[in-house]
């Protein structure tokens, strides 16, 4: 990965969920709802607090996560979708 995140942002992989057809029903990209689950790419690099106090990781790369559905920006590097956001907007990580 070429994309290194600043601060205390995260860089996440949308983890797409199977799709599946009832009854041949086909439904379009656009009313599909966005992946409310992703894996860490690469994690920011750190930085302070308001108090002064180190920023401290949460989560790693490769950590299943489960995301806001509207947080973070989407963006497109090397012809894949991500979404960067700050660590405070996750969820929670998901145990494997």
């Amino acid at each position: 990965m070429k994309f290194q995140p600043l601060g205390d942002r995260v860089l996440v992989k949308p983890i797409q969920e199977e799709e599946q057809q009832v009854g041949g029903i086909i439904i379009p990209d656009a009313a599909k709802e966005k992946p409310q689950e992703g894996e860490v790419v690469a994690i920011g690099t750190g930085g302070k607090d308001s108090d002064g106090n180190d920023i401290v990781f949460n989560v790693k790369v490769g950590d299943t996560i489960l995301l806001p559905k509207y947080g973070g920006t989407e963006i497109k590097f090397d012809g894949e979708t991500y979404q960067i956001m700050r660590q405070d907007d996750i969820l929670g990580v998901i145990n494997n």
